[in-house]
């Protein structure tokens, strides 16, 4: 085993500045690993994480700031230039050709070629070099000969991973790398990272997950505003710590429980999938569906919401039941935030206030016509409620960081002024900070009002929501109004501890079949894993 803590850095950064116009995104990073180390690169959306790794990729060229690997000047014009140096980063969104077979794909940019200028490709060492690679990873069972777009996610990233060591890479970055992989999966994949390690490899790890942080990592360094904010050994700090650097300040609780107390029926489904035990989602209550990636969750959702056909069983909103289209689904109001955000929760192209507006404009102009001030001044509402970074209303959605985006794609919901929000993983690849907020406002939703607080505040001359001052005659009334406003969240995650800290209600699907919903009390993360994997906790 390589011992990291007695070598010199495997590369180092030093006082890397990287400005984009009158915007600076990097201000003096510092960055070094040492080989055999597996350092953590966290900090929220937009900390410069990306611009500093694409600069020690190759894919961007520092201002200012010097890189040294292996002690020697470093500075590649090119990602194919610092492959070659031994520096290769996974990307979040795989760069594999998909029609391409698993040996091509790993040789692809450094083919082994004979004949000089004819360039001939010599087809046995490509082969030998992918056999060689996937023994490498201790993946041999990968067949070189198959198409990579007939692959797992799993096994599209292992070939990628693959590709990077027969280039010699010598520094591994990882980004996110655990985004679109199940439990199983990411059990593996760390496995591989420790035995990569073992070999020798300087490996800088970028993930959202702070519990993924702690059990991989031996060190971590922390980005906020483009700047170093702090570093340690990962093992003896706390993770409430590093999440205080991320974002400046402690963040306190993570998930926060109002008053809640379950009240109406608000949905109902029954039969949707043979087998499935049927469920009620009431107002002011979070009910959570987990389960492992491909085990359903996100048809389901689909089929409550009217996007794919309902071919059994009832979804009964309210007082509607029967088959029913996204359109009518708004009109009853239930709202559906997709997982893929890029792909089909929002408009990328279109501005804030387009999207959040959308599919209620009704109110923003006179008869059909629509007001952009008003549109803007609707926008703007949700904008500040939100805390959406960004530079006003008529931005593009395209230009805000992951967090920010998924804000607006919230905030779309709330503009609707929906009862049920269906929500396929809010908070997947978004940074801690961002997912506090989402946190906070799901329970702010459902959670019954501070009595005490509201009559205080409205009785003191009324609120920020523009309402009248409350008297002591009307206040009884106002409350009741303000708790028949509750509510309900219908929340599909594969990550446990999110459900085990907002929900109320806990279901598990796996492999099509919706377990029964029982408190959050008799759940952990254990029980809610051998649900999910289809066997049962002792």
């Amino acid at each position: 085993m390589v011992e990291a803590v007695a070598a010199p850095p495997r590369f180092e950064m030093r006082g890397v500045r990287k400005a984009f116009g009158a915007t600076v995104a990097l201000d003096g990073v510092d960055l070094a690993v040492r080989p055999g180390e597996v350092c953590a690169l966290v900090g929220q959306n937009g900390a410069g994480k990306s611009t500093l790794m694409a600069i020690l990729s190759g894919a961007l060229a520092p201002d200012a700031g010097e890189m040294f690997l292996e002690g020697a000047p470093y500075a590649p014009r090119h990602p194919l230039e610092a492959r070659r140096a031994g520096v290769a980063m996974i990307y979040q969104e795989l760069s594999l050709a998909p029609h391409l077979s698993v040996m091509e794909n790993i040789v692809l940019g450094l083919e082994p070629t004979r004949f000089g200028p004819l360039a001939v490709v010599r087809r046995d060492r490509v082969r030998t070099t992918a056999v060689a690679a996937l023994e490498e990873l201790g993946r041999p069972d990968i067949p070189p000969d198959a198409i990579v777009a007939e692959l797992s996610p799993a096994a599209q990233q292992l070939v990628e991973i693959a590709r990077a060591l027969a280039s010699g890479c010598r520094v591994l970055v990882l980004d996110e790398p655990t985004s679109s992989l199940g439990h199983d999966d990411v059990r593996r994949l760390f496995e591989l990272i420790e035995r990569l390690k073992r070999q020798g490899h300087a490996i800088v790890y970028i993930s959202h997950f702070i519990e993924e942080v702690k059990a991989v990592s031996d060190r971590f360094v922390v980005l906020r505003d483009g700047r170093n904010a702090g570093a340690g050994p990962t093992a003896t700090t706390a993770a409430d710590a590093i999440v205080g650097l991320m974002v400046g300040r402690e963040v306190g609780e993570l998930y926060r429980h109002g008053n809640r107390i379950a009240g109406d029926t608000l949905l109902k489904v029954e039969g949707m999938t043979p087998g499935s035990a049927p469920f009620e989602l009431r107002r002011g209550e979070i009910l959570g569906i987990a389960g492992l990636l491909g085990a359903g969750r996100t048809e389901l959702l689909r089929g409550i919401f009217g996007l794919d056909p309902v071919r059994s069983g009832r979804v009964s909103v309210g007082v509607y039941s029967g088959p029913a289209s996204p359109h009518d689904r708004w009109k009853q109001g239930v709202g559906m935030l997709s997982e893929d955000r890029a792909g089909e929760g929002l408009a990328m192209g279109l501005s804030i206030a387009d999207n959040l507006t959308g599919s209620r404009l009704h109110g923003l102009g006179p008869g059909f016509l629509v007001s952009p001030a008003k549109q803007d001044a609707a926008a703007m509402r949700w904008i500040g409620r939100l805390a959406i970074r960004c530079d006003n209303p008529r931005q593009t959605v395209a230009e805000l960081s992951g967090g920010n985006q998924q804000k607006v794609a919230v905030a779309r919901l709330l503009h609707h002024d929906v009862d049920v929000l269906v929500l396929d993983e809010p908070t997947r690849g978004i940074d801690v900070a961002s997912k506090a907020q989402i946190y906070q406002l799901m329970d702010q939703l459902v959670a019954q009002p501070d009595v005490g607080r509201v009559l205080r505040t409205r009785l003191q001359g009324g609120s920020k929501e523009q309402d009248p001052p409350y008297t002591r005659e009307n206040s009884e009334a106002a409350l009741t109004a303000g708790t028949e406003k509750r509510k309900a969240v219908l929340l599909v995650s594969s990550y446990f501890p999110e459900l085990l800290g907002v929900c109320d209600r806990i279901a598990v699907m796996s492999r099509g079949i919706l377990g029964p919903a029982r408190d959050v009390s008799e759940w952990n993360e254990h029980s809610l894993l051998m649900e999910a994997s289809g066997a049962r906790a002792s």
